[in-house]
Formats: C-alpha cells, sequence, structure tokens
C-alpha cells in the first residue's frame, strides 16, 4: 500500500520512527509531519503564514504547519501517487474518550477522511510509552485487514495501545469512547517578570470508564478500537430542536 505517515509529536518522534519501520518493510511509506510537537492542535490549520516543508536525513518531510496541514500538502504536492491510506501516529499518551475532540493525532486521521482517504489514529497509552512496538505491530495487522475491509466512506478507526509487552496484549476489543471528568485544572504561576501566566494542568481522569469503553479494555490489557464518525451531526436531537425551531 501506499501509506501517508504523520503524526502530532513531530517528525523526530520515536514512535513515528518505530511505525516507520514496521511499515516501510512490506509498504510504500511517505512521512510528512510536523517540525514541532503539536499535541492539542486539533483540526487546526496555518492560514495566516506560509507553510515551509524541508527533507530531514531520515528523508521524511518536515513542515511548519499543524498535523492537518501535513494530511493536506503530503496528498497533494509531496507525495506523486495519492495515497491509498493515512496514518496517524504512534502518538505518546493515549487519546481515549474526550481527547479526540483536542488530538492532533486523530486530527490527521479526520482529515485524511475529508479528503476522501481511509484513515486510522494509533495513540500508546502509559506514563513512559516504551512499548512502541507494540503498537506498530496492532496496526499493521490492522492495516491489513482494512486493505479487504475498507471503512465506510465517513470513518476513521481511532486505536489505543496499551504500553505492555506485545506478548502480554489481552486481545482486540472494539469500543466505544469512555470520557474524562471536566477539565479543571488550570495552574496559575508568575513569569520571571512577575505577571501571571497559566498552565493547562494534568488531564483529568476518566469519569465514564465501564466496560465497553476505550479506557476499560486498554486499563484491562486490550487493543481498543473505536470506530469515529467524521460528520459530527446530531441526528438524534432533529425532531427537539425541530420542534422549538417552529417557533422562531
Amino acid at each position: 500500500m501506499n501509506i501517508l505517515l504523520s503524526n502530532d509529536d513531530g517528525y523526530f518522534a520515536p514512535g513515528l520512527s518505530c511505525l516507520y519501520q514496521y511499515l516501510a518493510k512490506t509498504h510504500e511509506v511517505t512521512v510528512v509531519a510536523p517540525d514541532r510537537n503539536c499535541s492539542g492542535a486539533s483540526n487546526s490549520l496555518t492560514l495566516e503564514v506560509p507553510i515551509r516543508v524541508k527533507k530531514t536525513e531520515q528523508g521524511f518531510y518536515s513542515v511548519t504547519g499543524t498535523p492537518t496541514d501535513c494530511v493536506h500538502v503530503g496528498t497533494y504536492h509531496l507525495m506523486s501517487n495519492t495515497p491509498d491510506i493515512v496514518v496517524a501516529g504512534i502518538n505518546a499518551g493515549a487519546n481515549l474518550g474526550d481527547d479526540v475532540l483536542y488530538s492532533g493525532t486523530v486530527a490527521a486521521a479526520m482529515e485524511g477522511r475529508s479528503l476522501g482517504l481511509p484513515a486510522i489514529a494509533v495513540s500508546l497509552v502509559g506514563k513512559e510509552c516504551r512499548h512502541y512496538e507494540t503498537a506498530a505491530h496492532a496496526v499493521t495487522r490492522i492495516i491489513n485487514r482494512l486493505k479487504d475491509n475498507p471503512l465506510p466512506l465517513d470513518r476513521i478507526l481511532n486505536i489505543n495501545v496499551p504500553d505492555i509487552a506485545p506478548d502480554k496484549i489481552a486481545g482486540y476489543q472494539l469500543t466505544r469512547l469512555g470520557s474524562r471528568h471536566r477539565a479543571d485544572t488550570i495552574v496559575p504561576a508568575k513569569d520571571p517578570k512577575g505577571r501571571t501566566v497559566y498552565w493547562l494542568g494534568p488531564t483529568p481522569g476518566a469519569q465514564d470508564e465501564a466496560e465497553g469503553t476505550d479506557f476499560y479494555a486498554v486499563d484491562n490489557g486490550y487493543v481498543s478500537i473505536t470506530p469515529i464518525s467524521v460528520d459530527v451531526t446530531a441526528y438524534d436531537c432533529f425532531d427537539q430542536v425541530g420542534e422549538w425551531m417552529s417557533e422562531l
């Protein structure tokens, strides 16, 4: 397969290099990734300044833009052939539940799908993130299955892998997104001139981690696979909203 590989941790991230090494054994892989850490960039685009691209010693493309920019530039200008699939990751840390709203990793995959391409996002869940090969192995297997079983037009797969050795993985689970507690961890501090600044604190813990969620699967040693829709329209609210709209 002709694969466009990106991430949000930057072209120098160990997870990206590990996944590239695995995929490049059997596929044609082009790496287009940000020139810096863009965690939390979500679906943002660079609109006010030009985007610059340079090739690194590894042969990767380093982009002065967001993960979404990388998918655009890679698809339309850096690859001679349209990619068969967009793969984003391996992210250093979880993208579980509400994380998908902020994640640049998931955004890169969603942008690929918005461009009409199959796409998956993969993250390694752990504090130290040592077993990238576990996630790379899982992605390799999943991609091989997707070749013969493609996703519907507006869907991606969000994959979260426990940070454990490959032989410790309990299996694969089809999951739904869980949710985290309300984020209220803004930490005030002072800069060297005594002015107040604010830092985002630690990621909140899980609120909905019931059986069937991505949180539950990873906590129990499973690779979590969550299908996500690119179309976020809340169709189940049409009747309710339509009712009060009739009185506008």
